[in-house]
């Protein structure tokens, strides 16, 4: 769209009090937004006075700022009346009236798998969801996260590791990062897949941006794969969202002494699928996936294998059998292997190098998926 047709719907978008549903109104009324200039035709669309004043309060810099923005090669601004905004997406209720991107435009039309979870996540849980982004790419879906430290941005890497493409939903505006620890994984996702936010420039990172951005992460996808979770988190807001949506929710149980593992189960108590393997989320989704002949390749349970060899030293083999499935502290891991701390420290280093173990928060240790 050229930047004189997408002016009126930059100012909309910065206009205070005018959210998704207002605009939806407005376009019903008046299409194209032809009428954005006429105070009375505003009017009978529905809009306030107090909206009215909004929008002509809107800086014409700030607007400026935007069409510089999208006039980098490589970046693009999609309306709802834009023949590529995503169809999924566009069948949630109050979808977003703009979408800023930043990659790969094309790929927001692909199936999409969204996978989020913990940003404290557990060892096992960061390689869980590596491993299940990395094989769903292999069968052809784009993985869709919210390049969150923890689980999505294990998420991102793990389709990214595989050549596969993924797509990062921004709670700001697509020029700055957050957190700013992933801003390489951006730029890196921006070569290879999209970022994308319904956030103009400028826009900062806001409690209330993330339930927002949630909410276009569950709308792109076919599903929402929870990988960890606690109770109460931004990841559990997703999945009923996407129940909400009429999305599938699949989740990934856990040792019940990972506090991150209770918000999983108790999704899958509510009814959410049990998820073992990818081949768990293709059965689930069934007849959706009929129309996708790429992804019909050989199946392959992507979830990491332990190796069958136990390690030779006799300490090593005692630190595997005492963790099991659990995180725990090395002093727990030493009662239950019958050993002094001390006598573990070392053989646990060893393991650690191996690639065996894998060290948590808090002190605590757990068995990876080579373990």
């Amino acid at each position: 769209m050229n930047p004189e047709a997408l002016t009126p719907w930059l100012r909309l978008l910065r206009a205070s009090g005018i959210g998704p549903a207002a605009v939806q109104q407005l376009l019903a009324r008046a299409p194209g937004l032809v009428a954005l200039d006429d105070p009375r035709q505003l009017r009978a669309a529905g809009l306030t006075e107090t909206q009215l004043g909004a929008l002509r309060e809107v800086a014409d810099e700030d607007i400026a700022r935007d069409l510089a923005w999208m006039s980098v090669p490589g970046r693009s601004v999609l309306t709802l009346a834009d023949p590529r905004y995503p169809a999924q997406l566009r069948e949630i209720a109050q979808a977003p009236p703009l979408l800023f991107v930043q990659g790969d435009i094309d790929l927001l039309g692909l199936p999409q798998i969204a996978i989020v979870g913990a940003r404290t996540a557990s060892p096992q849980g960061l390689e869980n969801a590596q491993a299940f982004a990395a094989e769903l790419t292999r069968r052809g879906f784009v993985i869709t996260s919210g390049l969150a430290l923890g689980i999505d941005g294990a998420a991102h890497r793990g389709a990214l590791m595989a050549d596969g493409y993924t797509i990062a939903v921004g709670a700001t505006g697509l020029d700055r990062v957050y957190p700013a620890r992933h801003k390489a994984l951006a730029q890196e996702i921006a070569l290879r897949g999209a970022l994308i936010s319904e956030f103009p420039t400028g826009v900062q990172a806001l409690p209330e941006h993330f339930p927002r951005r949630n909410r276009i992460i569950s709308g792109l996808a076919m599903a929402v794969l929870v990988v960890e979770a606690a109770q109460q988190s931004g990841s559990l807001i997703t999945a009923r969202l996407a129940l909400e949506q009429g999305r599938e929710v699949l989740a990934i149980p856990g040792s019940i002494h990972n506090p991150m593992a209770r918000g999983c189960h108790a999704l899958i108590r509510q009814g959410a699928k049990l998820v073992e393997t990818v081949d768990d989320i293709l059965v689930e989704l069934g007849p959706q996936l009929g129309a996708h002949p790429s992804r019909q390749a050989a199946a392959r349970d992507p979830t990491p294998v332990r190796s069958a060899r136990p390690p030779a030293d006799p300490v090593q083999a005692a630190i595997l059998v005492a963790l099991g499935d659990e995180l725990l502290p090395l002093e727990q891991i030493a009662e239950r292997a019958g050993r002094p701390v001390a006598e573990l420290q070392a053989a646990m280093t060893v393991l650690e190098l191996d690639g065996r173990v894998a060290a948590a928060p808090g002190g605590r240790y757990q068995r990876t998926g080579s373990g």
